[in-house]
């Protein structure tokens, strides 16, 4: 059932590990009629058919061919599963409950990643990054090794709650367990959170008159999406539009079709003080602001300029995250995918943990960090560090 599940999720760019899942996913979105290239009698068919209201169009015949009949893979060896055929390990490691020193719950925690064509290595990694806190230590120290051809490392990975993620005027990842949409650092630290109902939450007690009268904004208004730089604070809302609120006035673009899901912004030091020298005065075009929309569009905005008519990428897919730092630029996708963006250079490294992927945040050392339902991994991209 989960290789029907993951192969269904990836050909319809969702993320799910269960029929409840893929159902509760695909209720979710825009689709009504879904197209399954499964076969009438299959299990995973049966299995959504009485959960609610969704046409379901099959194709015959079945999508997946059945495991290669000769030949075994040794499931302990971190190895061999990597370069073994992703569908029978799945079902060797379904039919045997042997945790394999940690190899077969994090093989059935990423598989949807795992089931993808990708080089061993990248398998390994994904592996690694899967792996429980008490799995055996040779186990991790053999993925590590097989991942050394990988474009990243995992320089660390912790088991915590994640629901945003964002970054602290020193550059530490400041990372949210409670429900909340969206949180951004104000200049002086403080945390701004959206909360489920798209309005602005600050901590007990403070007064600041910027974020006093964005909150004022939003309690009539709500937001989709929210963020911080300089001295602006960003929020999407449901119809496209983003707002850049400053202390010298409010300017708004419409970047996308249906809701914005992310933001996130920059504003160099230099371009918050005077050609005098004197104290910093808010200048909102001094920022760059990118947003990710369902459209599955990310675009890069200008307060003060009119928008461009480029996407700065484009998937099918609708953008969960964006964070921003330096020539960094980290992307969430709903169907799974993670990317590094160098903004300076155009590269790109892409990473797929598997379970779906709930923030994302780039360091300044091009550090990616990957926020999940119950995971915070950080992954050092080895090709896009700064030139020295």
């Amino acid at each position: 059932m989960s290789v029907a599940v993951w192969e269904v999720a990836n050909r319809l760019g969702v993320v799910a590990g269960t029929p409840a899942e893929l159902f509760s996913v695909l209720l979710a979105g825009p689709r009504r009629t879904v197209r399954l290239p499964l076969p009438p009698d299959h299990a995973l068919v049966r299995a959504l058919r009485p959960l609610g209201h969704l046409d379901l169009v099959l194709d015959e015949p079945p999508e997946l061919p059945g495991p290669p009949p000769a030949g075994s893979v040794d499931l302990g060896d971190p190895a061999a599963v990597c370069a073994a055929d992703p569908v029978r390990v799945t079902r060797a490691y379904e039919a045997d409950p042997d945790p394999r020193g940690g190899l077969r719950p994090a093989w059935l925690r990423a598989g949807q990643s795992l089931l993808r064509d990708q080089d061993p290595a990248d398998r390994a990694l994904v592996l690694l990054a899967a792996l429980d806190e008490g799995a055996d230590p040779r186990t991790a120290a053999a993925l590590t090794r097989g991942a050394a051809g990988s474009p990243w490392t995992l320089a660390r990975s912790s088991r915590r709650p994640c629901t945003a993620l964002t970054a602290a005027p020193d550059g530490r990842p400041v990372v949210r367990e409670d429900r909340v949409l969206a949180v951004a650092c104000l200049p002086d630290g403080t945390q701004a959170a959206l909360d489920e109902r798209g309005r602005l939450r600050l901590p007990g007690g403070r007064a600041d008159r910027l974020a006093d009268a964005v909150a004022a904004t939003l309690a009539s208004h709500p937001a989709t999406a929210l963020a911080a730089a300089g001295d602006s604070v960003l929020t999407g809302d449901r119809m496209g539009t983003v707002h850049a609120f400053s202390l010298t006035g409010l300017e708004q673009a419409a970047l996308h079709s249906g809701r914005v899901t992310a933001l996130t912004a920059t504003a160099p030091a230099a371009a918050t003080a005077t050609a005098s020298g004197a104290a910093p005065s808010p200048l909102p075009a001094a920022l760059t602001v990118y947003s990710g929309g369902t459209d599955g569009t990310v675009r890069a905005w200008r307060p003060g300029r009119p928008p461009g008519r480029s996407a700065l990428a484009r998937r099918p897919c609708p953008v969960v995250a964006l964070h921003a730092t330096g020539p960094y630029l980290a992307v969430a996708w709903a169907d799974g995918l993670a990317e590094l963006r160098r903004l300076d250079t155009g590269g790109t490294a892409v990473f797929r943990p598997g379970p779906r992927i709930r923030a994302v945040a780039a360091t300044a050392d091009g550090t990616l960090v990957v926020g999940l339902d119950d995971t915070v991994l950080h992954l050092a991209c080895r090709a896009c560090r700064p030139r020295r």
